[in-house]
């Protein structure tokens, strides 16, 4: 009789916190949604939420494009590695990566091995219409906005098909993504009904 009403009970957002058993950590483009989804699928899962870019941003006081003109992008990413690194630490949570964190090979093994990590996978339209609005990205400070970041999927979508989960984020709302995201997350062993 206690298991049946326990049952029946609705969960908020159908999870319950501590439901997680290792960090989620989203990966993608630009553009794809990682921080805004990430804060949602952390509010439903009543986590901390960090966003790597942030963390970095804070850590050396200067922004991403500045990171990127003064030191160079192998600088950044080595940076990136260890911010990485250092929040897989802190316990459950939803992390979200800049777009070229998960390409460093020694990141995405540690990511596999201590995480759970989902690509948010976008078409280049979608995409475009939200990168444009930020015009402060440094990869694409280019003649050809567009052409890079299509040249950017044909590489980076092979490596981020390596992630546990695969959700597809268009244009609806962040709730539906982090919905489907929660869905899929049911289904994996690091997670505890």
């Amino acid at each position: 009789m206690i298991e049946t009403a326990r049952a029946a009970a609705p969960l908020p957002h159908r999870q319950a916190s501590g439901a997680v058993q290792r960090p989620v950590v989203l990966v993608g483009l630009m553009g794809a949604g990682k921080t805004t989804v990430g804060r949602k699928l952390a509010q439903m899962l009543d986590l901390p939420f960090v966003d790597t870019d942030q963390e970095i941003e804070d850590a050396s006081r200067m922004t991403i494009s500045e990171l990127f003109a003064t030191y160079g992008e192998a600088e950044f990413r080595a940076l990136e590695a260890r911010v990485v690194a250092r929040l897989l630490d802190d316990g459950p949570r939803i992390i979200a990566t800049g777009g070229g964190a998960y390409m460093n090979e020694g990141t995405r093994r540690l990511l596999a091995e201590r995480s759970i990590t989902v690509w948010l996978k976008a078409e280049l339209d979608v995409l475009m219409d939200r990168v444009m609005k930020k015009p402060t990205r440094p990869l694409l400070q280019t003649p050809d906005p567009r052409a890079t970041l299509k040249a950017l999927m044909d590489v980076r979508y092979p490596v981020y098909a390596q992630a546990d989960l695969h959700v597809p984020t268009r244009n609806v709302k962040r709730e539906a993504v982090a919905r489907e995201i929660l869905d899929q997350l049911e289904r994996h062993p690091h997670f505890k009904a």
